[in-house]
């Protein structure tokens, strides 16, 4: 039986109730589920998810469950940015922005706490194609690892930043859409990270609620009047949850909006007394993912305010003095038609992510080649005619030295 703080206990189960705190609690007895959302610049040819048959997660088009967890670093398709690994309950955001777009086209969206990436990369797939994506992390680690996961993605229109969220404000830009999932106390991943129960505090709690004020009251500058901002966390407590909605309503001109759901996905509302608003909890036991907290605003227009701002294009961001935007180097997708490509078989997939040098086949041409594998793109290399030098970026590489016997399966028929 897992041992979780005796604080967040006696909190947890007077927010959650007797019944629903009994289920949260035993999910810790249970294995947690794996989860893979699709990338839909793919075109699959017959497309399966392996596992339990590909039992799709019921509010994400794109996303299933699998029945066990693969070694999915080993995955060349993993590489290649064909699917991404994330947990069920983030991928809700997919249907939030589904639902609440309309009568909103945007042209700038800007994913504030981006890092690793499991939510822009969720954006980008619904989001629509001219729209200009910014992800963004603070911290400049992991910056790095936002900008990996974006370029491997491959999809068009992502400019990958490293600023603070009052960068944003100085920066005098509009965005149409701003998704703040903002830092937590991580109680929604005690779970599956015996760190976040080690990790966690009342004291964190408290400097947790306060710190996501300030990041809310920069991000709500920076929306369009008519504006759609996504307020998430991964944490139970209503300070970071509902008691944060109230004070924006209190203080903003925001509409929470009420997102269509299915009883059968078992989300749970408001655990705050006498706070009705539409909100959205996934709790482990009760819904078939990880803990997170969702509310969907709308920024209203006031009479002394103009309406929407200029459209912004992406030359207007890289340029904008107020903000650092990474270089996501050779490897920004999406590759040139003209470059000579290599399809590679899985062994030699596995040498070209570890890094190591590769030797073509005589016809190949000198100069940049991209390496593929069933078809997919996975990196460059640059070859000199005896041999091919790799160009896969040293950060990205598969540090282990075992080779398993035939890649994780699963996705099948993969096909451009």
């Amino acid at each position: 039986m897992v041992s979780l703080p005796a604080d967040f206990v006696a909190e947890t189960r007077r927010i959650m109730g007797e019944e629903r705190f009994n289920r949260f609690v035993g999910a810790f007895e249970e294995e947690a589920p794996t989860s893979i959302r699709v990338n839909t610049r793919i075109l699959y040819d017959g497309l399966r998810v392996m596992g339990d048959g590909g039992n799709q997660v019921p509010w994400c088009a794109e996303g299933y469950y699998l029945e066990d967890r693969p070694q999915f670093t080993f995955d060349p398709l993993l590489h290649a940015g064909c699917y991404y690994v994330q947990e069920a309950s983030s991928m809700f955001v997919t249907h939030v922005v589904r639902t609440s777009l309309s009568p909103l086209t945007p042209k700038l969206a800007l994913d504030l706490c981006a890092a690793p990436g499991g939510k822009s990369t969720a954006l980008r797939s619904v989001l629509p194609e001219a729209c200009v994506l910014v992800s963004n992390e603070p911290l400049s680690n992991r910056a790095q690892i936002l900008l990996e996961n974006i370029t491997k993605w491959g999809a068009p229109n992502c400019i990958v930043t490293n600023n603070y969220p009052r960068d944003f404000r100085k920066s005098k830009l509009k965005f149409d859409l701003i998704l703040c999932d903002v830092p937590c106390s991580g109680e929604g991943m005690m779970r599956k990270d015996p760190g976040a129960i080690s990790e966690w505090s009342l004291k964190n709690v408290e400097k947790c609620w306060q710190l996501q004020r300030e990041i809310v009251a920069d991000a709500w500058e920076c929306l369009n009047p008519g504006g759609l901002f996504i307020y998430s966390t991964c944490t139970f407590n209503t300070k970071e949850n509902e008691e944060n909605i109230q004070w924006m309503l209190e203080n903003f001109d925001a509409e929470v909006l009420d997102i269509p759901v299915d009883p059968s996905w078992q989300i749970t509302g408001s655990l705050l007394e006498g706070f009705n608003a539409p909100v959205y909890r996934f709790i482990p036991g009760i819904t078939r993912g990880e803990g997170l907290f969702v509310c969907a605003l709308r920024k209203n227009t006031r009479k002394d305010e103009g309406g929407r701002t200029k459209e912004i294009s992406s030359a207007d961001i890289i340029k904008n003095k107020n903000l650092k935007v990474l270089d996501p180097g050779i490897l920004l997708p999406p590759s040139s038609l003209l470059t000579p490509k290599v399809d590679v078989d899985y062994p030699e997939a596995i040498r070209y992510l570890r890094g190591e040098a590769m030797v073509l086949p005589t016809d190949t041409p000198k100069g940049i080649v991209e390496i593929t594998y069933k078809g997919q793109p996975i990196g460059p290399v640059k070859n000199i005619g005896n041999r091919a030098n790799n160009l896969y970026p040293k950060p990205w590489r598969i540090k282990s030295t075992h080779l398993p016997s035939e890649a994780p399966k699963v996705l099948g028929n993969v096909k451009m």
